[in-house]
């Protein structure tokens, strides 16, 4: 088998990604961090990576870095994109059901909360957005980082709206995966409404790309939630990387992460498209 052939012709949905144009539009001061050189990346040429690989559809995230809570730059893309883009935003605690539903217009599908960034205290006061969220059908997407999800995950429980666990929970490896966090974020499973992205293997990884020991964690999560309820993502254009990555070798890795190719499909595509409403073609 050509793996790059086989893998690059399949249909896929990019589950995570980013956009950043400092030139049309310019970071916020208060950013802790403004990505440069091979960071960024504008609309037009995300596109042109995904032609190139054969991506029909993407989810963008709008990035704390460079940008915070202002959309804009996300929402251009999208709108940019006639369809091809959906995203995920950044709101404050107290944003609206008028809000929430303007965003949703311009094809914002959820809200990021980045608690490996900003800490479980930052959004404390965040439960009454999540029931706003859950009213609207939309995403309460999270991004946590070794135990933290012990103590979100019953918050997360509770609150009725769709969940979106980044970058397979972020886990503590030396633990293994029967490490505290981990098995919190395997309970959600339960719940039948949480979806966690297969990605950001170098954000926990200790090894150098092919992260072989990021495989059981992989493995668990399909075991737990289904293909069903897991998602791919590239996480590009890969801020903060110690190490380069590219867009073929991580599609080309996902592969050896999951070699059964119904399981593929349906992580690569199907998932994605009937849990987003992503138009076919």
């Amino acid at each position: 088998m050509n793996i790059q052939a086989d893998i690059f012709g399949q249909p896929k949905i990019d589950c995570h990604c980013h956009v950043f144009d400092p030139d049309r539009f310019p970071y916020s001061a208060d950013a802790a961090y403004h990505p440069s050189g091979g960071e960024t990346g504008t609309a037009p040429y995300f596109e042109e990576v995904l032609a190139v690989h054969g991506v029909r559809h993407a989810l963008l995230v709008q990035p704390n870095s460079g940008y915070n809570a202002d959309n804009a730059c996300m929402l251009d893309a999208i709108r940019q994109g006639q369809g091809r883009f959906k995203g995920v935003a950044i709101v404050p605690s107290d944003a609206s059901v008028v809000q929430l539903q303007d965003l949703q217009a311009q094809g914002i599908v959820g809200v990021a909360h980045n608690f490996a960034m900003l800490g479980e205290a930052y959004y404390d006061a965040y439960d009454a957005l999540w029931d706003r969220l859950a009213q609207q059908g939309m995403f309460v997407q999270v991004q946590v980082q070794g135990d933290q999800m012990v103590g979100l995950g019953a918050r997360l429980r509770g609150c009725g709206a769709r969940i979106l666990v980044d970058h397979h929970g972020r886990p503590d490896v030396r633990a293994g995966v029967g490490g505290a966090g981990f098995q919190a974020l395997l309970a959600l499973a339960e719940t039948s409404r949480a979806y966690v992205k297969l990605s950001g293997y170098d954000k926990f990884s200790l090894e150098r790309f092919p992260f072989d020991d990021v495989l059981p964690f992989s493995q668990a999560l399909l075991a737990h939630f289904g293909p069903a309820h897991c998602l791919w993502a590239s996480d590009w254009p890969h801020l903060r990387a110690v190490r380069r990555l590219d867009y073929g070798p991580l599609l080309a890795l996902f592969m050896k992460l999951v070699p059964d190719e119904a399981a593929r499909a349906s992580i690569l595509y199907d998932t994605p498209r009937r849990v987003f409403g992503f138009d076919g073609g």
